[in-house]
């Protein structure tokens, strides 16, 4: 995966000599709020679900991260210095290769890799405006389906197997509006509810 994304020998051999690679299980918790940022992920199989938590625990979905992405939030913490801002939950069973922070910079010598970062900021840069305007300029029922496409999508199936209290939580919404709005879009034939289950037709 790797080489589809960078053809440079050097920076190859030492992304191979430095990083790590590690499997997350799904969900599984791969930072949280608070956290030191000592590695910036990039994704090889599977994919982590970013979101926004508050200090209540209250939290709002961001985006994910597919294979041969990486998180910019982690970048921007990294490089400012700061901890995390953000959760990232393994969306399935993925994988990724953790980057030492302290080569984030230093392989700015690369013009792949730094090409590589300013892409990151561009993308996420656009998927964060789309949330803004999900949340503030569109109906719920708009946030709901975007938020079940984007998991159907991570995922890569129709039958996303959540709760509507889980839907509530990430959406930052209460549930019975969450079970209200799923019925009205069942009726619309746009979902089929099962038990724990929502089926994206």
């Amino acid at each position: 995966m790797l080489t589809s994304l960078f053809k440079d020998q050097k920076l190859l051999e030492e992304i191979d000599k430095y990083c790590r690679h590690k499997q997350l299980d799904k969900d599984q918790v791969m930072m949280s709020p608070g956290d030191d940022v000592v590695f910036v992920p990039i994704v090889v199989r599977g994919a982590v679900r970013v979101m926004r938590q508050n200090e209540q625990g209250q939290e709002v979905f961001l985006y994910h991260i597919y294979p041969g992405e990486t998180c910019a939030m982690a970048l921007n913490c990294c490089q400012a210095g700061r901890k995390s801002m953000i959760k990232a939950v393994a969306e399935d069973e993925t994988e990724i290769i953790q980057v030492p922070v302290k080569l984030i910079d230093e392989w700015s010598k690369y013009p792949e890799w730094r090409a590589f970062i300013n892409t990151t900021y561009g993308s996420r840069f656009t998927e964060l405006l789309n949330v803004i305007d999900l949340i503030a300029f569109s109906n719920m029922d708009k946030q709901l389906l975007h938020y079940l496409n984007e998991r159907s999508r991570a995922l890569n199936t129709k039958a996303l197997y959540i709760t509507h209290q889980e839907i509530a939580d990430e959406l930052h919404t209460h549930r019975e509006a969450i079970s209200r709005l799923l019925r009205t879009m069942e009726e619309k034939n746009l979902v089929k509810l099962g038990r724990h289950t929502i089926e994206l037709l």
